[in-house]
């Protein structure tokens, strides 16, 4: 027997989902609900528009069914019904009409710092950086759409900012405007909620150049995503410059058809993981711009260790800062050690086989595979061989008998031997390091 009735089961649910989402999210899309009616067996919903009705279904179904009571067949003791039209009273002359969502002020919000020229390029963004440059200098007559996807943290967003900031200096007259897609499906529901709908289509209609960030939150939102591909075509019918990103290519979206061939009109480009190089030199620009001091090796120290994106590299060089200034340290690879280890990453290993291990080593040196399983104890062999055996001990979850056994019948005590040698030749020749970090990463790829 319920102790509480279904308009007080949903009071307890607006109270939760104040707690657990943002204020922008809570007003636009839950706060508007009104209690039309409430029996002891269901509740009826007044929602603005279909919109938040669906919102509220998508985002929010399984706390509504720990929350609020449910039928016989199992479905929610829920209906909804659309609010009715208010009727609008004469305005004075002297009051404003209802603002439109996007003004002036909030036309173009560019992070300062994400510019061209800030922006570190390497052999894994070097294709996507020249295409958003091209952009740039040239809107709407080169690639459209510009497609950008790649993992977090990889600098989307920062070349999205680049082309917004170079087109606002080198082309005044254009209209720029960047926006995240929560952005756009919140000034289309508030558009909707003041009857604004037609001002807000003819703002993004006039556009020269639209930047949108993050266009896989339209996922899943089939309203708001034929609102979007209906101004994305105006757009382009007008030769009017769009980029887009993404952490997926258009075709593995959850989109319509229509929209991923639209987005795939243009060009599609991937911001790839940096390399070594790279990421070395994202950290000395980084250093610099936040006044640190720290050496080449320090920094390869750091890059070989943080890999994945660049925001893991900036937030470990935060943390390494704050912890020198305050200590009045000098950066040194101890230092590193003891501050960031819980940072440093490591790849899985399951996936590595002795065979590629070998195959890598021998490229990298210049040798064969049957000279690293031989018994050969020339200089030009046996350095190799004693790299490829500390690669193995060390990408490899196995016996040293076993792997030993790997190298042509080899002991184990001959590996660990070849392990304790390679590890300390390590601190000492750069060059070798170097070559056993390039042999590493292509077992891994």
């Amino acid at each position: 027997m319920l102790t509480k009735t279904p308009k007080e089961c949903w009071e307890d649910f607006i109270h939760f989902v104040e707690e657990c989402c943002s204020a922008t999210e809570f007003q636009n899309w839950i706060a508007p609900i009104k209690v039309d009616s409430s029996t002891d067996s269901e509740l009826v919903l007044e929602v603005p528009n279909i919109f938040v009705q669906e919102y509220l279904l998508q985002n929010f179904k399984k706390h509504l069914d720990n929350f609020l009571p449910t039928k016989a067949n199992g479905q929610l003791a829920l209906s909804f019904v659309i609010a009715a039209p208010k009727k609008q009273t004469p305005l004075k002359t002297e009051q404003p009409a209802p603002p439109l969502m996007v003004t002036e002020k909030q036309e173009c919000s560019l992070n300062p710092l994400y510019t061209f020229e800030h922006f570190i390029e390497g052999t894994s963004n070097q294709f996507v950086k020249s295409a958003a440059l091209g952009i740039a200098l040239r809107p709407g007559k080169s690639y459209n759409p510009l497609f950008i996807h790649g993992g977090v943290g990889l600098g989307k967003t920062h070349l999205l900012h680049a082309i917004g900031h170079y087109v606002k200096q080198h082309h005044k007259r254009l209209k720029v405007h960047c926006i995240t897609t929560e952005s756009f499906i919140n000034d289309l529901v508030d558009a909707l909620r003041n009857k604004t709908t037609e001002k807000m289509k003819r703002f993004y209609r006039t556009l020269d150049v639209l930047l949108v960030d993050d266009i896989q939150f339209l996922q899943s939102r089939l309203n708001f995503e034929e609102e979007f591909c209906n101004m994305f075509e105006a757009l382009i019918n007008q030769n009017k410059q769009i980029v887009i990103t993404s952490d997926k290519p258009p075709g593995e979206l959850k989109l319509s058809e229509r929209m991923i061939a639209r987005m795939e009109w243009g060009l599609v480009a991937n911001v790839g993981i940096p390399d070594l190089e790279t990421r070395v030199a994202i950290l000395q620009h980084k250093a610099d711009q936040k006044g640190i001091k720290i050496s080449h090796k320090v920094a390869f120290f750091i890059a070989e260790r943080i890999f994945n994106n660049v925001r893991q590299l900036e937030g470990a060089l935060n943390r390494l800062a704050a912890f020198s200034q305050m200590m009045g340290l000098d950066v040194t690879e101890e230092i590193v050690e003891n501050t960031l280890s819980e940072l440093f990453q490591k790849t899985q290993s399951k996936r590595v086989s002795m065979d590629n291990i070998l195959k890598s080593v021998a490229i990298m040196f210049g040798v064969r595979v049957s000279d690293l399983c031989g018994s050969s104890r020339a200089k030009n062999i046996a350095l190799p061989r004693q790299v490829a055996m500390y690669l193995a001990k060390e990408m490899i979850n196995d016996s040293l008998m076993k792997l030993a056994a790997s190298f042509g019948g080899k002991t184990h005590s001959t590996l660990l031997h070849a392990w304790k040698k390679i590890s300390n030749q390590i601190g000492k020749d750069e060059m070798l390091r170097r070559q056993i970090q390039m042999a590493r990463r292509n077992i891994e790829s």
